[in-house]
């Protein structure tokens, strides 16, 4: 079984998506158990402050290691466990079946503006990202992790061949599918998938399959190349300033060499 930890300032946020659908079910069968860990049960004043401002300066607020460290030490918390954060690695589905083989996993949900490097560098085992855009907070991210893995636990789906021919499973991007009607509003089903020929309908999937993956692979290259292009422009702009601030110094001391003793 596997043992789910999710530690964050809201755990009411997680209490309907873990009692329904596949969540559930999956914990039902005993393949999976839930513990949601409150954060502020490991600060020590009556505010139960669990954030501060940073150091250094700048706007917003920083989530405290402190209670970080003490809620995971108060479970015996072992690898893996991760913190939800942009700046981490992308999940895909790869990293759903590494979980979904283990026995315990850790999630470290922020808020505010960041959270202390201290618990990114001595806390937790890696870092994970849903994609290049920032939540309120890692806990919807949480959630999409927890349903990622839990559907592939045995006995959480119904029928694990749906799970099996999903995108990514062992394969790029899965195939389109239809349903009834063959003929909605003049839309028509490819005449292939209601022919009857099975063999005919696994070529086409498989072709359909191929041409959307690589449509998304063009895509993220295209994507690859224009943040290639971002960075150095920034990398650019970081120079500049750099040799402006170095004129600026070295015209500073020339002055400062110039004057009389």
């Amino acid at each position: 079984m596997l043992r789910l930890h999710i530690v964050t300032i809201f755990p009411e946020f997680f209490a309907s998506p873990l009692s329904l659908s596949i969540p559930a079910r999956a914990a039902g069968v005993g393949q999976v158990s839930y513990n949601v860990v409150d954060l502020r049960a490991f600060t020590h004043d009556r505010h139960r402050t669990v954030d501060d401002y940073a150091f250094g300066g700048g706007p917003g607020m920083v989530m405290k290691p402190g209670p970080f460290f003490e809620a995971v030490e108060s479970i015996g918390a072992v690898a893996p466990i991760v913190l939800l954060s942009p700046r981490g690695k992308k999940f895909v589905h790869a990293d759903a079946i590494r979980f979904s083989m283990g026995t315990e996993l850790t999630l470290l949900c922020g808020h505010y503006k960041d959270v202390d490097e201290r618990v990114a560098q001595h806390l937790a085992t890696e870092e994970l990202s849903l994609g290049d855009f920032v939540l309120s907070g890692g806990e919807p991210a949480a959630l999409v992790i927890v349903d990622a893995i839990a559907r592939l636990l045995p006995g959480a789906m119904g029928d694990m061949d749906s799970a099996r021919t999903d995108s990514f499973y062992d394969r790029g991007i899965s195939a389109a599918s239809y349903s009834r009607p063959a003929d909605f509003r003049g839309l028509h089903v490819p005449g292939v998938l209601v022919g009857g020929d099975h063999a005919k309908v696994a070529s086409w999937k498989d072709a359909d399959s191929l041409r959307r993956t690589r449509e998304a692979e063009a895509r993220d290259r295209i994507e690859w190349m224009r943040r290639e292009t971002d960075i150095a422009a920034r990398e650019s702009a970081i120079a500049e300033a750099e040799r402006i601030a170095a004129e600026k110094l070295a015209k500073r001391r020339k002055r400062g060499r110039g004057r009389a003793p």
